[in-house]
């Protein structure tokens, strides 16, 4: 293995010391109150309290998951498009994607809220062409649909990314030697994108699993999330000690499915996004 030079080292201490101050310690200290009383005495007590929140975390995975794959059916086709077109559409088309990402969470979300109230845009469309409404707000298809739209261009970009740099002469061989459409992609596009796909799963599935904001304000507090009870025992009920062990638990969680799709992600180096 090739010894890094004493300027490489230098470059690279800024990120060292960052990630340290921002990610390794505070894990430190989720793990400490999680395995810890009020008293800082070890203990399995919140470990083992975590199996009453089993059905919120189920219904957590479930919500994100269907979010995930969603945003995988939308974005798929999107980001082929962007990868086969020219250079100035593609240009066009990704600042589309990443407009809405400009503005802060809240406000997209509390723009999905006006769009869906019952007295809303949506509804008062319907009304004016004499159409019934639709109870939309407060409900667990409301929360997916903010995940989908608040995350799904994390689910676009590594899919073009992967796509951009495709070789499409074999997409032309196989269409050469008779493959039809779907031929071509079962047997070339696919396997092509997988590291795309496992990417953009892991990026969207994570945040949606862990989501809180999302759910209070779509969810009308209608029903919890595991973000919900992580925050309130935060942020309420002052217990620290079980906020921290639920954080692990989702933490371990997170990290298995992070590991499952690297699998799929291969060796490739990954290309920038043009811009």
């Amino acid at each position: 293995m090739k010894k890094r030079s004493l300027g490489e080292k230098l470059v690279a201490s800024p990120y060292i010391v960052w990630a340290a101050m921002f990610i390794i310690v505070p894990l430190i200290f989720v793990a400490y109150y999680s395995l810890t009383d009020a008293n800082g005495n070890f203990t399995l007590e919140y470990i083992a309290d975590i199996g009453r929140y089993k059905d919120v975390m189920l219904n957590s995975i479930w919500l994100g998951f269907i979010a995930t794959v969603i945003s995988l059916f939308l974005a798929y086709p999107l980001a082929y498009i962007m990868a086969r077109s020219k250079a100035n559409t593609q240009r066009t088309m990704m600042m589309l994607v990443m407009l809405p990402m400009w503005m802060n969470l809240l406000i997209r979300t509390y723009s999905m809220m006006i769009l869906m109230q019952d007295t809303g845009v949506i509804n008062s469309v319907l009304t004016a062409l004499n159409l019934p409404n639709l109870h939309m707000i407060n409900t667990q298809g409301a929360v997916v649909f903010g995940m989908v739209y608040n995350y799904i261009p994390y689910m676009i970009l590594p899919l073009y990314n992967i796509m951009s740099k495709m070789d499409h002469s074999l997409i032309e061989a196989a269409e050469d030697l008779g493959g039809n459409k779907v031929t071509v992609f079962k047997d070339i596009i696919l396997p092509l994108s997988m590291p795309g796909i496992a990417s953009g799963f892991t990026m969207v599935f994570v945040p949606s699993v862990s989501t809180f904001y999302i759910s209070k304000k779509l969810g009308g507090n209608t029903f919890s999330l595991i973000g919900d009870v992580i925050e309130m025992q935060f942020k309420s009920s002052n217990n620290y000690n079980l906020g921290a062990a639920l954080s692990m638990v989702l933490m371990v969680l997170i990290i298995i499915c992070m590991m499952v799709m690297n699998r799929f992600t291969g060796d490739d180096d990954d290309g920038g996004v043009l811009i």
